[in-house]
């Protein structure tokens, strides 16, 4: 007699401890014979140990409730009342055994609702990943933002199927992760008040989760919204929560991203002492980190990231050579794949070219803008650094013939949105 290891892998697949197991099993019993089950857990050590090969009529019932499946596919023997006639699959499905062992006619059963396990939650975020990818290469844009709801609904549908608790915070996460996406998207497209609504709902649902990463990517994301929003104050909060997090305690890298995420609080706030305090903290975090396995949505931060922010920093700080030191750098090791990133770092070193009085170079620089987005529309988060461009440029050499090409490239560009 060996241990039932098929009853141990539809466990693990539905992420269920044999306590939660049990749980499920007189919650099932409850509802076939409307009476409490005594299931405990001991009896499911049982089940797993083999020393159960064929259970009693109630608990295959059960079994067969949880798992949605007959119990002979979870390697056990149904009892001789649980054996129906093979032309009678209608009755089969329809009718259970009582508690008693009555026949099958006797009671009869609701539709059996099926699980959810880690395989699906694996498919799901493969699917949240070609999403975050499709972000990578353009940008926010709305049928990003719906793809993501629409996913996120289908998340919460599952919910509502038999799952254990490290599924159902995964489902959580997840939720939180589609509904951050969107929240992004709009970011990117400027409609802040459909991100700010959005963020709302995911501060719920990965409290729910139990995720400290997706914690920390919607605290992100609530400071990178206050930015926009201008509001200084709920940035610096947001980033300091992000900083705080249990991600960030745990692992230098997040660490890392709340730290530089505080630095750009500080640079608008217009402390520069401070900032140059967490712009350092947040390197020093990244040296730290090591390498490991993180969520997809992290791929986009690193060294030249890093430096990209930073360049944001100095020009906030009025350091605008150090400025365009750091925005070569981030576009020294910033991978093509980010083209949306390596774009707003462009817009970056235009800006700080620009800034030091250097408009031609700066035009150049700000023309490959649309060399790197080609074929895809500005997101308007970009369009806004393009305008903030155009306007400096005008007035510092309105009259030169750069300055007039680039309005009519500008043009050109901006009647493809």
């Amino acid at each position: 007699m060996g241990a039932n290891r098929i009853l141990r892998s539809r466990m693990q697949e539905l992420g269920l401890t044999q306590e939660e197991l049990a749980g499920q099993l007189n919650k099932a019993l409850l509802e076939i014979t409307g009476r409490p089950g005594d299931v405990s857990s001991r009896t499911v050590r049982n089940l797993l140990s083999g020393e159960s090969r064929r259970p009693i009529s109630r608990t295959c019932a059960a079994l067969e409730r949880v798992f949605g499946c007959p119990v002979t596919d979870l390697g056990f023997s149904a009892p001789r009342s649980m054996q129906h006639l093979p032309e009678e699959p209608v009755r089969r499905r329809d009718f259970i055994a009582s508690a008693t062992g009555a026949a099958a006619s006797a009671a009869p059963v609701m539709v059996t609702r099926s699980s959810v396990g880690m395989t699906d939650v694996a498919r799901i975020a493969a699917d949240m990943n070609r999403l975050i990818e499709a972000d990578d290469r353009q940008g926010g844009h709305t049928s990003l933002a719906s793809a993501a709801l629409e996913k996120r609904a289908a998340v919460l549908a599952l919910q509502q199927k038999r799952a254990g608790e490290r599924v159902r915070r995964a489902l959580y996460a997840l939720a939180a992760e589609f509904t951050t996406i969107a929240a992004w998207a709009y970011i990117d497209l400027r409609d802040l008040d459909s991100a700010q609504r959005h963020l709302h709902e995911s501060s719920t649902f990965a409290g729910l989760s139990h995720d400290p990463p997706t914690a920390v990517r919607v605290w992100i994301t609530l400071a990178i919204l206050a930015y926009q929003r201008k509001n200084w104050a709920e940035q610096l909060a947001a980033a300091q929560a992000a900083e705080a997090s249990a991600a960030a305690c745990r692992d230098p890298f997040f660490g890392s991203m709340g730290r530089v995420r505080v630095a750009l609080a500080h640079a608008t706030l217009g402390d520069g002492n401070a900032a140059q305090r967490s712009l350092g903290a947040a390197q020093d975090a990244l040296y730290r980190a090591s390498d490991g396995e993180r969520p997809r949505w992290t791929a986009f931060y690193g060294s030249a990231e890093l430096n990209h922010l930073a360049a944001i920093v100095f020009s906030h700080n009025g350091r605008h050579a150090h400025a365009e030191a750091m925005a070569h750098r981030a576009l020294a090791t910033m991978p093509s794949d980010f083209r949306r990133n390596r774009a707003l770092a462009t817009c970056q070193l235009a800006l700080a070219q620009l800034r030091q009085g250097e408009p031609e170079q700066a035009t150049r620089t700000a023309s490959s803008v649309f060399t790197i987005m080609d074929g895809t529309p500005l997101p308007g988060r970009m369009r806004t650094l393009i305008g903030d461009f155009h306007r400096d440029l005008y007035r510092l050499a309105p009259s030169t013939s750069y300055a007039r090409d680039w309005a009519d490239r500008m043009r050109e560009e901006w009647s493809r949105a």
